[in-house]
C-alpha cells in the first residue's frame, strides 16, 4: 500500500511538473515588409492557472506610418498579426514557460501597451527594443545594438546566436524549475 501511495504521489508530481511548461514563446521577425510590426512574439499552449487556451502575438509598432517617424515619437502600440502574417513572417526561436515567465512577457506587453504617448521612436523604441525586452524579462541576453534597432532579423538571428547555450539547455532549466515548485501546488495545477 506505501508503495501505491508512493508511485500515485510521484505520478502528481510529474503531471504537476509538466504544467508548468503549458505555453511556448516563438520570437519572429519580417524584414522590409510594408506591414508592422517587423519583430514581435507569439504565444502558444494553455495557461496553467486558467485552463484557457493560449494563441496570441504581440508586437510593437507606430500607430500610423506617416513621414513623423523620422522626426521624432509618434504614438505607439500593441499589435496583433494574422495567421497568413505569421507564415510569411521567419521564426528564430522558441522556448517553454513556466507560469512565472509566461506573466513576466505579459507584464511587458501590458507596460508597451500602457506607455505614456507617444511611446514608439524608430531609432530607440521600437519592435526590436519590445522583443529585446520580452527576451531580458526571460533572463536571456538581449542588448541593444544601435546598428541593428531597423534589423529586426539581424537582431533576433544575434539574440539566438548569443544565447544558443541557454536555449539548448531551455529544457532542462524549465523541468529543475517544475521539480523546485511545492508538492501543494504541483498537485494542484494538475485540475
Amino acid at each position: 500500500m506505501r508503495r501505491l501511495r508512493h508511485l500515485l504521489w510521484l505520478l502528481l508530481l510529474g503531471w504537476g511538473a509538466a504544467a508548468h511548461a503549458q505555453v511556448e514563446i516563438a520570437f519572429y521577425s519580417k524584414d522590409m515588409a510594408s506591414t508592422f510590426p517587423h519583430a514581435y512574439v507569439r504565444l502558444t499552449g494553455t495557461d496553467d492557472s486558467t485552463g484557457e487556451a493560449v494563441d496570441s502575438n504581440y508586437g510593437f509598432t507606430p500607430v500610423k506610418l506617416t513621414p513623423g517617424v523620422l522626426f521624432g515619437p509618434v504614438k505607439g502600440a500593441v499589435e496583433s498579426v494574422g495567421p497568413a502574417y505569421i507564415a510569411r513572417s521567419d521564426r528564430h526561436f522558441s522556448l517553454k514557460l513556466t507560469d512565472a515567465q509566461y506573466r513576466r512577457v505579459l507584464a511587458v506587453v501590458e507596460s508597451y501597451r500602457n506607455a505614456r504617448q507617444p511611446s514608439y521612436r524608430l531609432n530607440g523604441r521600437n519592435c526590436v527594443t519590445f522583443v529585446a525586452d520580452v527576451a531580458m524579462a526571460l533572463g536571456l541576453s538581449a542588448p541593444v545594438v544601435p546598428r541593428l534597432m531597423k534589423k529586426p532579423k539581424s537582431y533576433l538571428q544575434m539574440v539566438s546566436q548569443t544565447n544558443a547555450a541557454l536555449i539548448a539547455s531551455w529544457p532542462q532549466r524549465i523541468a529543475k524549475a517544475a521539480q523546485a515548485a511545492p508538492p501543494q501546488q504541483a498537485a494542484a495545477t494538475t485540475h
